[in-house]
């Protein structure tokens, strides 16, 4: 099996020289950008990379600039690093299309956790491509091409949505739990006060109403999410 290939964005030149040599023998290959503007270079070479760490401050460009330039264009997951305890940085990620948060510093096992759960749900999605098509009401999910469409429009929806969507969908019309998401998507327990879930399915709703005012997914204060059907 050959190497997965991830890509860090981050000017601390210390701290990069120690997660390649961490996480090298866990067969990760990592290309390392010290500014924005490099990483944007590097993210867009033609390289393929399964998952991009992108620090938020940075020189050139910040990380808010790098992930709304890469989101354009790339599907790639992002896991962003965030300043200890700054809650609008992890927020404004989340919204900008970010598929996870880590706050530095942050510990390194919890660091390979966080990029083997992103990287696993990657590698499993091609399986689901003799699936068939989800249709609910106006909505489509297409397993095998990872689109979605509402009323015929193609969503742009990041990798972390789009598996929401699909687990709220497959589950329509019962209720899901945050604890639930973020184990089967995120790959990681859910933990207290954490606001990523909540977040990527705003982002999900905003992008549902472009194409259809009714309400699909519909919260239940607490406990989850419920993805509604016409009667």
């Amino acid at each position: 099996m050959s190497n997965k290939q991830l890509l860090l964005i981050d000017d601390d030149t210390e701290l990069t020289e120690l997660l390649s040599q961490y996480l090298a023998p866990q067969g990760y290959e990592l290309d390392i950008a010290h500014d924005g503007e490099a990483g944007i270079a590097q993210a867009t070479s033609g390289k393929h990379y399964d998952l991009i760490l992108l620090d938020v401050m940075l020189p050139k460009l910040d990380g808010f600039e790098v992930l709304k330039k890469l989101r354009v264009t790339h599907l790639t997951p992002i896991l962003m690093l965030t300043a200890k305890g700054d809650d609008l940085d992890k927020i404004l990620g989340l919204e900008m299309g970010a598929d996870d948060y880590l706050a530095k510093p942050f510990n390194h096992r919890e660091l390979s956790a966080r990029i083997k759960a992103l990287v696993r749900r990657m590698s499993l999605l091609p399986a689901t491509s003799v699936q068939q098509n989800l249709k609910l009401d106006d909505v489509e999910l297409s397993p095998a091409s990872q689109q979605v469409f509402c009323n015929g429009n193609l969503l742009e929806l990041t990798g972390t949505e789009y598996s929401i969507l699909h687990l709220l969908m497959l589950n329509h019309g019962n209720l899901v739990s945050k604890e639930e998401i973020s184990e089967k998507v995120l790959g990681r327990k859910l933990a207290p006060f954490d606001r990523s879930i909540d977040m990527h399915v705003s982002n999900l709703r905003k992008k549902l109403a472009e194409f259809n005012s009714s309400e699909k997914i519909k919260t239940h204060r607490g406990a989850g999410y419920l993805y509604l059907v016409e009667a």
